[in-house]
């Protein structure tokens, strides 16, 4: 059974860094022991310079730095009765954090993602869209306050309550129902959750009224399965299927049903598509205002 007892949690001192780490606690009610504040160093930030080499001197004060600004995250921790351990390390962000996460043994990797200007599109960034398609650790990209537009209104969203209406969107597949574990993992701050699925408008594009009737009935019936499962835990949980454009629906749906985190497997038929174009978990990660858990 999966559980979320320790946790990585990268931060680059942004503005609301602290608050999302409060909002991550609450996970003390499922079980989180202890979390490890991780800061990793750019290399190009201690580089080798022209007549200077490495700059040793640098990396020194940056960690001196960090270590003075994990002060307060550290108060909070310890004020929340849980343990902390601090992780600072100079070297490429995507395979320090990974070696540190796997050396700390930790079940979850928090991140945040970069902001670009103010109603722009919420914006992800390469390095972290790889550590999503890399980590065999489960991932959840923190989104703490987020401006965003729908229809050219513009809209701010605050996500400081996120583990309680978690929507699992699920394709049946194996990352999939390593999902709805992950789901049932969150027992404590859960108040309800959602799980749905986008029968994608590609499937049904030709198809004649029986075959999208047999096609639905199925989506029914999965959905009751996975829902018995967390009502089994005891958790509430309700149940939504739609169809059309699968990216853009799990949005809809986690708009119209109140979700306050998107919770997804990562999977992808074609190896080149998913890295390259991005597959459906990584772009709802990209385009949601909502933080978004993703599991292998």
């Amino acid at each position: 059974m999966m559980k979320f007892k320790r946790i990585l949690f990268h931060t680059q001192f942004r503005e609301f860094s602290l608050n999302s780490l409060e909002s991550v606690m609450v996970l003390k009610q499922a079980g989180l022991e202890e979390i490890i504040l991780t800061y990793v160093i750019p290399r190009e930030d201690v580089a080798f310079v022209p007549f200077g080499g490495y700059q040793k001197n640098e990396e020194n004060r940056l960690k001196a730095e960090a270590q003075v600004l994990f002060q307060d995250f550290e108060k909070a921790i310890h004020n929340a009765g849980l343990k902390s351990k601090i992780r600072i390390e100079e070297g490429e962000f995507n395979p320090t954090l990974l070696s540190i996460a796997k050396s700390e043994n930790v079940d979850m990797i928090v991140i945040g993602r970069k902001k670009r200007n103010l109603f722009e599109k919420i914006y992800v960034g390469s390095h972290i869209l790889d550590l999503l398609r890399r980590s065999e650790i489960p991932v959840m990209m923190a989104k703490y306050k987020v401006e965003y537009k729908i229809d050219n209104e513009a809209f701010t969203r605050t996500n400081d309550r996120i583990f309680e209406r978690p929507l699992l969107a699920t394709d049946w597949s194996g990352p999939s129902r390593n999902a709805l574990d992950a789901l049932i993992a969150l027992k404590g701050p859960l108040q309800c959750a959602l799980i749905t699925h986008v029968i994608d408008e590609k499937m049904i594009q030709n198809a004649d009224e029986s075959k999208i009737r047999s096609i639905e009935s199925q989506a029914e019936e999965r959905l009751e399965e996975y829902r018995q499962v967390i009502q089994k835990a005891g958790m509430e949980a309700e149940s939504h299927f739609t169809a059309g454009k699968t990216v853009k629906e799990i949005i809809r749906l986690s708009r119209r049903h109140k979700a306050t985190m998107i919770v997804m497997g990562r999977t992808g038929n074609d190896w080149f598509e998913e890295y390259w174009l991005g597959g459906t978990a990584h772009r709802v990660a990209e385009i949601s205002e909502l933080p978004v858990l993703l599991i292998s």
